[in-house]
């Protein structure tokens, strides 16, 4: 038996015996495996990107963490300070003898001494902790020191408590020094002071900067120390390291030091630091204390400096420099001459920070642009 089928028309026809030649039926999913493909495009692949970019990162702050604690990594107390005991210092100190004494402070008194084993030179600071405030003071400079570093502050070495004490007195003289040292000496402690002034986070005021406070390592570069009054600043805000909700107003510095307006109990400012840092640089060339009997009846080392400059100059100064400028006679005039501008600018540098009114004052920015260009200059010609 035959059948015939008549399939003309039928488009929609597919499939079927091979001998029928239709088109291949294209098979539609069903729903649910529609819900599927939708759930793995939207749930699974973001699940597993997240996934796996957390790996990465995960991977990448343990490399950096790794990469990081080998570079800087902190050892423990025992093995970054060195122990040092109380008959360590007095040893080093010669029994904190008074010709090793740098300076005394009103909480403090700094030595020179020569650690035994390690053979160097070093500065020992003794807090007396019967002064009241000298607690404070000490918390102050170690609050100061963790957040700051500079090649021309002092660092701290290591730490000793004691129930010893010491008796001390005494005084100490600047050793002699050439014009070029004395110059270098300023542009350190300059440098120093811009530091703390403009390129920390916020703004430190020293607030005690005297020459018994500028350490001389071996290479004669300066160190400013004894941060134990430092103020940090933020805005119009002033408050102390040793006590930081507390504002600091009235008798800040050190006699002949201080600048004037600290009188009338006057917030601490950096412009105060200018002023003290302007008197330390006329003491290092006039070498004249600005506490000497000398300055009495309205005559201050600022004065006396205002008065001689520029004609008078060469009769204050300390002579010592005179002879030295005297000897450079193999070019009469080229050398002496410009030794004699190159101090009359650094003079004149510590008028402009010794203004009375602190506004008039120049900042420590400028101050250090202008005495590394008259250092550089002198160095230059000789």
């Amino acid at each position: 038996m035959q059948l015939n089928i008549r399939i003309e028309g039928n488009q929609g026809l597919c499939g079927g015996p091979s001998e029928l030649h239709m088109q291949a039926c294209v098979v539609t999913p069903s729903n649910s495996t529609r819900n599927n493909e939708s759930l793995v495009l939207k749930v699974v692949i973001p699940i597993t990107s997240m996934v796996l970019l957390a790996m990465v990162i995960f991977g990448i702050l343990i490399w950096r963490g790794k990469h990081k604690s080998k570079s800087i990594s902190v050892p423990s107390f025992a093995t970054k300070f060195p122990k040092i005991s109380f008959s360590d210092l007095a040893r080093a100190t010669a029994g904190f003898s008074t010709r090793n004494l740098i300076g005394c402070g009103r909480y403090s008194s700094v030595y020179r001494g020569k650690l035994v084993e390690d053979e160097i030179e070093v500065a020992i600071k003794v807090f007396n902790l019967e002064t009241r405030g000298a607690h404070k003071s000490f918390i102050a400079e170690c609050n100061v020191l963790r957040n700051v570093r500079h090649r021309n502050l002092v660092p701290i070495l290591t730490a000793c408590s004691s129930i010893d004490s010491t008796d001390y007195e005494g005084s100490s003289d600047l050793d002699l020094l050439t014009m070029s040292q004395r110059m270098s000496i300023v542009v350190d402690v300059a440098d120093a002071m811009e530091y703390l002034h403009h390129n920390n986070q916020g703004t430190m005021v020293h607030c005690d900067l005297k020459p018994s406070n500028i350490l001389l390592d071996d290479d004669m570069t300066a160190h400013v120390g004894d941060f134990g009054l430092v103020r940090f600043k933020v805005g119009s805000v002033t408050s102390s390291l040793a006590n930081p909700s507390s504002s600091s107003v009235g008798l800040m510095g050190t006699i002949g030091y201080a600048a004037p307006e600290y009188a009338g109990g006057v917030q601490v400012s950096t412009a105060a630091d200018v002023y003290s840092f302007g008197v330390v640089l006329l003491e290092i060339f006039l070498r004249r204390r600005p506490t000497d009997d000398m300055f009495k009846d309205g005559l201050s080392i600022v004065k006396l400096t205002e008065i001689s400059f520029p004609d008078r100059v060469m009769e204050i100064v300390d002579p010592q420099l005179v002879q030295e400028l005297e000897l450079c006679q193999e070019t009469p005039t080229a050398l002496k001459e410009k030794g004699v501008r190159s101090l009359l600018s650094m003079l004149n540098v510590g008028l402009s920070c010794t203004k009375p009114s602190p506004h008039e004052r120049t900042n420590m920015q400028e101050v250090v642009a202008k005495l590394h260009g008259i250092r550089d200059a002198y160095l230059r010609g000789n």
